[in-house]
């Protein structure tokens, strides 16, 4: 089962988020429960969406689309969230693998 899953327009991502962390970035994929999820830290703390909304700019920054092309689909108030990019699969799913 991989972290990621294309669509038709889109690529849905299961991240794990780690607000108010010192070093913010992407860490890899990290194995949970349900399955892999791909690691984002976030310096912004979890309150009023700011860290759910730092992790879907971390994630576009590091796919090469527009901050607007990510959008929260699931866990607003979870560490574990489900984010859609919107956009082409056959080019973002390198991209993705290449952040594992």
């Amino acid at each position: 089962m991989a972290f990621w899953q294309a669509e038709a327009a889109a690529v849905t991502v299961r991240v794990k988020v780690q607000p108010k962390a010192r070093r913010p970035g992407l860490g890899g994929v990290k194995p949970t429960a349900d399955g892999p999820r791909l690691a984002i830290a976030v310096s912004e703390a979890p309150e009023d969406g700011r860290a759910s909304r730092a992790a879907c700019t971390a994630l576009a920054r590091a796919l090469g689309v527009a901050p607007s092309a990510v959008a929260l689909l699931q866990g607003a108030s979870s560490r574990e969230k489900l984010l859609r990019v919107d956009g082409d699969p056959a080019t973002l799913v390198p991209r993705l693998e290449s952040l594992a």
